[in-house]
């Protein structure tokens, strides 16, 4: 005999997004005494939680008020061996690279280090919030196959794939055509789809990649299906230069990449701080989407990032907090600096909360191509979600108490939130991160 499972109603209010506010007026749902329903891992249903409860009698209720929840944030650029480097200011990227980011990626060929490293990585990422992250692994294979196994253990969503170079960079971060391809090949069959992770293709940006090795790019892209794609593109003006002179032939820097057919959807561009109306015109229309990482952009004065341009072209944007060259693993932290940003930028846009939110949440969903599954609280959709409580001391705490409606409560959030506040994550239904009982 069989019984029904009874599910569970988890009670606190909520916010999501389930459609794109810079699209659709109204794409904000808040419920103050919200619900979520959960069984077997998914979203069964979503709303106010006296309807919920009455739909749903035999449901055990999870009494979360006090808090928030959110769908789980998704970071769309980040980069696992950067975790030591964070600090080194007052550079411009290439700079920045060779003194900071370079020498310490170098270190990941030592796997007791890399895997060192990938556990502190995943638990950075979870306890900031973030239930999914598209990842730049390392240039070795061994430490990325070090961070596919240290998320296989968080139960996070890890879309990531080894680094791919070979050329300019410092010698031991560069591969043969040959060992890209065994190597990439030998991590999809072990990593890819399982549990939760996906493989993506990852060359470092057209600067260090031959076309030899961007065909090694496409050869994978096409032998195995379900593959992401992630690199680099238009970060930083010096380096929008150097790929001009490298690659004559291409008729602006996103050219390379669409010579190798590396766009279309489930690719991931990020920056793009420096781009043409041309290259936004051939991103929208081949589906290919945009990780906006502002904290980078500002630390290392590559720019304000063209918003505006992206959404009016139709351009797919998503938030990435790169990680070494910006402030840390907060997505939260994030959409604050693309609100401050975009106030200053010419041609800025004023984001609202739900454009954070859509931003932090759904945005990424759809630009990894994973928008049916997760990102909002849609019936149907994993239930992924964070719980977010202001410690009780907090001035966070402080201005959610005087908030006079769930706007106000969502820019506060965004505003004070940080890694402090995030107390429950869940995957799937499954909780992988819970914090403290502390509330001072």
């Amino acid at each position: 005999m069989t019984f029904p499972v009874r599910g569970e109603i988890v009670r606190a209010p909520l916010f999501h997004t389930p459609r794109n506010p810079f699209l659709e007026a109204a794409a904000l749902e808040a419920f103050s005494d919200g619900a979520l329903f959960i069984q077997q891992g998914k979203i069964l249903d979503c709303g106010d939680y006296t309807a919920l409860q009455a739909a749903h009698p035999d449901a055990t209720v999870t009494d979360l008020r006090g808090g928030f929840l959110l769908p789980g944030l998704i970071d769309t650029h980040i980069h696992f061996p950067q975790l030591r480097v964070l600090g080194g200011l007052g550079k411009e990227l290439l700079t920045w690279l060779e003194e900071f980011a370079l020498p310490e990626e170098a270190r990941m060929a030592e796997l007791s280090y890399a895997c060192e490293t990938a556990h502190r990585f995943v638990r950075a990422l979870v306890s900031h919030g973030t239930t999914t992250a598209l990842v730049f692994g390392a240039h070795f294979g061994g430490a990325t196959a070090a961070l596919f196994q240290a998320g296989l253990q968080s139960g996070l969503r890890i879309v990531s794939g080894m680094v791919l170079s070979d050329r300019l960079l410092r010698p031991e971060l560069r591969q043969t055509h040959e060992h890209a391809y065994r190597d990439c090949t030998d991590l999809i069959a072990r990593f890819h789809r399982q549990a939760r992770l996906l493989y993506a293709v990852t060359p470092r940006f057209a600067l260090s990649s031959s076309e030899a090795m961007l065909e090694v790019c496409t050869t994978l892209m096409r032998e195995h299906e379900g593959l992401r794609f992630q690199t680099h593109l238009n970060e930083n003006r010096r380096e929008v230069e150097e790929v001009a002179r490298l690659f004559p032939w291409a008729q602006d820097y996103l050219g390379v990449y669409d010579r190798f057919g590396l766009t279309g959807r489930g690719a991931v561009m990020a920056h793009n701080v420096h781009c043409s109306d041309a290259e936004l015109e051939r991103l929208a229309g081949s589906g290919t989407a945009v990780s906006h990482c502002p904290c980078s952009n500002a630390a290392l004065g590559s720019g304000f990032f063209p918003l505006r341009r992206h959404i009016q072209a139709g351009v797919q944007c998503s938030l990435g907090t790169d990680v070494g060259a910006g402030t840390g693993f907060g997505i939260l932290k994030e959409g604050l600096q693309a609100y401050l940003l975009q106030r200053l930028a010419p041609e800025g846009f004023t984001l609202d909360p739900e454009h954070l939110l859509y931003l932090a949440t759904r945005g990424g969903a759809e630009a990894l191509n994973l928008g049916d599954e997760i990102g909002d609280f849609t019936p149907g959709k994993a239930a992924d979600f964070v719980y977010l409580r202001p410690p009780k001391n907090s001035t966070l705490a402080a201005v959610i108490e005087r908030a006079d409606d769930l706007q106000r409560v969502l820019a506060a959030l965004f505003t004070l939130g940080d890694a402090t506040c995030v107390r429950e994550v869940r995957v799937a239904g499954s909780k992988v991160y819970c914090a403290g009982s502390d509330d001072d």
